[in-house]
């Protein structure tokens, strides 16, 4: 994809152009750049913690199932029937091997395929050669990674130090607690470009605006994560305040998973394409000893704050949207004192594809 410089100078640097944001073919060329190169959030321990225990996901539109195995060994694999091409699996559960949904083709946890019904008289065909392709998994923090490059370095040169995070923070232990979908007429590097800045919390989030200490909003980045934090104001209507601390955090790993923490919680927002003006966010919080009455209430009241400032970020980037197909725009400038984060991915997106 042939993609103008973004100039490593925030001070000189423009942003992306507007086409990226609408153009199919841009969509095509990042799955394969970037979605297909980069570890990818699909689910949780919880969600494969027993022998026989699956789930499926789509990463780059590549179909990925991902089990526990009788040995107790965590694989990623292909859920893609080696017949003709019908899926393994959908959803998640519990079973004992996969049957495929389109002839009945049997597979084992490990993959091995186990059953060919009707098959008798093929020649040159040996069930034992066949089995569904790998992919690496990793976890961390209770959370389950996948990644289709075969060459992909490990998870935690991802991460980084932000895999010290659990160290730093009360975080171990939590466990997830809810689980929300939402669907946005934009692409998804509007929604993620709006969470990379907190410029805008002033005009969109008043309630949000109120609970922090925007004067000392800050954002650093490294290689490939970013952090924003600010201090939960004293005197803020206590809508994130805690007895456990005073600070939100906002991580972001390149290139569509957001991290959330706050004193006594955190969530995941994962950004899903799903068309060019078309993106899925997938949240989910974790709490410890979610089940407990006075968690639930604050559960509640959490989620209930968190709809309140995603409403408002959907429209803001639903107009953005409607903004970038304008026949008057092509490139903006950053602020210097508050996009350095946005910056900061548009410079690895355009790298991704040096």
């Amino acid at each position: 994809m042939d993609l103008p410089e973004i100039d490593p100078s925030l001070a000189a640097a423009s942003t992306l152009p507007a086409r990226l944001y609408s153009d199919p073919a841009a969509l095509e060329q990042e799955h394969d750049r970037i979605f297909a190169r980069t570890w990818q959030l699909v689910g949780t321990e919880e969600d494969v913690a027993a022998p026989g225990s699956f789930l499926t996901a789509s990463i780059g539109g590549e179909p990925v199932l991902v089990a526990r195995g009788d040995d107790g060994a965590l694989r990623a694999m292909s859920n893609v029937c080696r017949h003709r091409a019908g899926p393994v699996a959908s959803g998640s559960g519990t079973c004992r091997a996969f049957r495929c949904g389109y002839h009945g083709w049997s597979y084992a946890l490990d993959g091995r395929l186990l059953g060919t019904p009707e098959f008798e008289g093929v020649e040159d065909f040996r069930r034992e050669g066949v089995a569904l392709p790998r992919f690496a998994v990793e976890t961390w923090m209770g959370l389950v990674f996948v990644n289709l490059d075969p060459r992909a370095p490990a998870l935690a040169s991802s991460l980084e130090d932000l895999a010290e995070l659990p160290r730093r923070r009360p975080l171990p232990g939590m466990r997830r607690a809810h689980r929300k979908e939402w669907t946005i007429a934009c692409n998804w590097k509007v929604y993620v470009d709006n969470y990379l800045e907190g410029y805008h919390i002033p005009i969109v989030h008043p309630s949000l605006f109120r609970e922090l200490d925007y004067a000392r909003y800050a954002t650093e980045t490294r290689r490939l994560y970013s952090r924003q934090h600010a201090p939960v104001r004293a005197s803020a209507p206590g809508r994130l305040r805690s007895e456990e601390g005073d600070e939100a955090e906002y991580y972001w790993l390149f290139p569509n998973l957001m991290l959330n923490v706050y004193p006594d919680n955190f969530s995941t927002n994962l950004i899903v394409p799903d068309g060019p003006d078309r993106t899925i966010t997938v949240f989910e919080w974790f709490f410890r000893d979610p089940s407990a009455p006075d968690v639930r209430r604050k559960i509640e009241e959490t989620v209930a704050f968190s709809d309140e400032i995603q409403l408002e970020d959907i429209a803001i980037c639903e107009a953005v949207q409607r903004g970038l197909r304008s026949r008057t725009y092509d490139r903006g400038r950053f602020s210097v004192k508050r996009e350095n984060g946005v910056h900061h991915f548009h410079r690895l997106y355009a790298a991704a594809f040096a």
